[in-house]
């Protein structure tokens, strides 16, 4: 039996033998259909996704640079915490070990396999890796804590409140796993975008964050510091997860028009409110009696105020109103500012000089 010429353009992942140059102005971020060589990086049109990517390169860290000394004395403490205070410290690390590793899996599986563009999978190949030094973080800071490992990576399978917000995010995924999905058609579109949704906009731009203010409250205590500074660096990372998805997605809208109908819209502001309920829920479970002056209602206010944040990204109507009761929430986004915020050895990225938000 003869094999296919590796020529062949209609062999999956040949390469056609042309003197055509790629043109920028033909680039798509979704179906390309071989109309553009898709291993081509040059010429960018998407220059903002270009800079994303060197926004992540810049950001370059990991877990292990981090002392854990102060966490590991606090911890064995039995007066450094409360019971509540260490029940809110396991329910988010229990969270976190296993959500990021849903969001990589989604990029890997879904997203990588359905976005053609060169330079939006420069900046994907980037968020992997940066999801897998985020898993890696939750695995150190539990190590170093000698919590128990199979309660904290099993309670997303546990725990009612962590499980239904995996479960929201992990539903958007099977639709697009399906290889008849079609993004040529409306249905198949939506689907894709409704995937980007789940996880751009809420998981990492939602569910994370009412953790990310629970932990870091207790950095502004002194307590924790290098867990702390560790979420520290994975909010900074998250911020440009999220604004690089919301792009991507606002981008495919801006390119296939037809799929963006009032009745999806709709359908997408439901999902979003949503995910503030069960982030809610998670939040009344993790904090049934308030720690560190912190409360439900905070939470569900501040919940609600980014959730908003997210629909006027999405040029959608907000739905909530509500004020940010954490204005310092924006501070510990930018390190530059925030050298001294836990008065420990901070670990700058290793290129931080080079960002500018």
């Amino acid at each position: 039996m003869s094999e296919t010429p590796k020529t062949d353009p209609e062999c999956n992942g040949g390469i056609r033998m042309t003197r055509e140059r790629v043109s920028a102005d033909n680039k798509r971020i979704i179906l390309n259909n071989r109309t553009v060589d898709v291993n081509q990086l040059v010429p960018i049109k998407y220059k903002w996704a270009w800079h994303f990517y060197l926004d992540a390169c810049a950001n370059t860290w990991m877990p292990t640079e981090v002392s854990m000394q102060r966490d590991i004395e606090q911890w064995k403490s039995p007066k450094a915490f409360t019971e509540d205070e260490r029940h809110v410290i396991k329910r988010n690390l229990g969270f976190f070990s296993t959500a990021e590793t849903l969001v990589g899996n989604n990029i890997v599986l879904s997203i990588y396999k359905l976005v053609d563009n060169p330079e939006c999978r420069q900046y994907l190949l980037r968020q992997a890796f940066e999801e897998a030094v985020h898993v890696h973080t939750f695995q150190y800071i539990v190590e170093s804590l000698s919590l128990d490992e199979t309660e904290i990576f099993n309670m997303y399978r546990e725990n009612q409140a962590i499980y239904e917000k995996d479960e929201f995010s992990m539903s958007c995924t099977d639709g697009i796993l399906d290889t008849n999905v079609d993004l040529a058609t409306r249905e198949g579109l939506q689907k894709f975008l409704d995937n980007l949704v789940a996880f751009y906009v809420v998981t990492e731009g939602i569910f994370f964050y009412s953790g990310f203010v629970t932990l870091l409250s207790f950095g502004r205590q002194n307590r924790m510091p290098g867990t702390c500074e560790q979420i520290q660096y994975i909010l900074r990372d998250e911020s440009i997860h999220m604004n690089f998805g919301i792009q991507l997605i606002n981008t495919i809208i801006d390119e296939n028009p037809y799929c963006w109908t009032p009745e999806f819209q709709e359908y997408l502001i439901g999902r979003i409110k949503k995910a503030v309920e069960l982030e809610c829920a998670y939040a009344q479970e993790c904090l049934p009696r308030g720690v560190l002056g912190l409360n439900t209602a905070m939470l569900r206010e501040y919940v609600q105020y980014i959730a908003d944040r997210r629909l006027e990204k999405l040029r959608l109507p907000i739905a909530y109103k509500s004020s940010n009761p954490f204005p310092w929430m924006s501070e510990v986004i930018d390190l530059k500012k925030e050298k001294n915020f836990f008065e420990t050895r901070v670990t700058e990225y290793q290129t931080g000089g080079a960002l500018e938000w």
